[in-house]
């Protein structure tokens, strides 16, 4: 269930009321009159199933709720109530299936945009799989692709796509772009230093490393397990699953594929660099074009249930 918070300008409240009541889905109707103060208005709270939530959204925008009043969204944890679980029966579809888009282009809209938090999560990121690829240490790899903040710019891109929207998607190519630009100069720069101070040694670099040379010797398989990733990552936002993230977070090389080439750069080594390079775009490449294509499906079967509230 979600839970809906409106502020809603008094003299179209009726409007408004007469729009949740015959929705179906939706329950535990409260009305608080003249309550609000900035901006003024009637404060409506209410219970809706996450099947009605993204048709209810749209029509509420529709109406210009979100320009002349206010629309805050929140999910229940646990709702204990008869009223609830009929709603729930009643709205089509399961809760599981439905996409609120105006939640996800939110979330994606938060995590691609580029900051300084965004460049020093994907920055330390990095320079951890650098230690990571030198030592030939799998533990530091998956700790980095665990910090890594990718996915954000990523899942922004397939969004964007989906909902043909230039300026959402631009945003998060340049975030995706700048931030691996600036991460690998910067662990590039890192690796110099460590080099200099004798932790990092050009024979660890060029030697054997068993657990780690799959990062710049890129080939079908990593295509592959990036669009599955794609795919799991892309349904674990949509059904607000977020746990799982993680799971995806450390089956892409991304990061230790920026790391890679960042360090074999600074040795001269431009075979690995160049390899390094190729698999960090292949894995973006799978990751986009998975998640595009999941929430592209996902719209389309979910288009069946039809995108505006049911009729009582």
């Amino acid at each position: 269930m979600l839970h809906l918070r409106l502020i809603i300008p008094a003299d179209r409240t009726d409007e408004v009321l007469q729009l949740l009541e015959r929705t179906v889905g939706t329950t535990h109707l409260v009305v608080l009159s003249g309550a609000a103060r900035e901006p003024r208005g009637d404060v409506v709270l209410c219970d809706v199933a996450r099947e009605a939530g993204d048709g209810l959204l749209a029509r509420l925008r529709e109406m210009g709720l979100d320009r002349s009043g206010s629309i805050a969204l929140e999910h229940i944890d646990l709702s204990l109530s008869r009223r609830a679980d009929r709603a729930e029966d009643e709205a089509p579809g399961e809760g599981a299936d439905a996409v609120l888009w105006e939640s996800l282009t939110d979330a994606t809209h938060e995590e691609s945009t580029l900051s300084a938090t965004y460049l020093a999560f994907l920055t330390l990121a990095t320079m951890i799989a650098a230690c990571g690829v030198v030592l030939d240490n799998a533990i530091l790899i998956v700790g980095a692709m665990a910090v890594g903040p990718e996915f954000g710019p990523l899942a922004g891109i397939s969004t964007a796509l989906v909902r043909r929207a230039p300026r959402p998607a631009w945003r998060s190519l340049v975030a995706l772009v700048v931030g691996f630009v600036v991460a690998m100069a910067l662990t590039g720069g890192f690796s110099y230093f460590m080099d200099a101070v004798g932790l990092f040694t050009e024979h660890r670099v060029e030697g054997p490393r068993p657990n780690t040379s799959f990062i710049w010797q890129p080939d079908w398989m990593s295509f592959v397990v990036a669009f599955l990733a794609g795919v799991a990552g892309t349904l674990s936002l949509t059904s607000a699953k977020s746990g799982a993230l993680v799971g995806v977070a450390i089956s892409v090389t991304t990061v230790p594929a920026a790391a890679n080439a960042a360090v074999a750069f600074t040795y001269g080594d431009y075979a690995q660099t160049w390899g390094s390079v190729g698999q960090l775009g292949l894995n973006m490449v799978g990751i986009v074009v998975a998640g595009t294509l999941t929430l592209a499906t996902q719209k389309l079967l979910w288009a069946r249930h039809g995108t505006l509230p049911v009729a009582r």
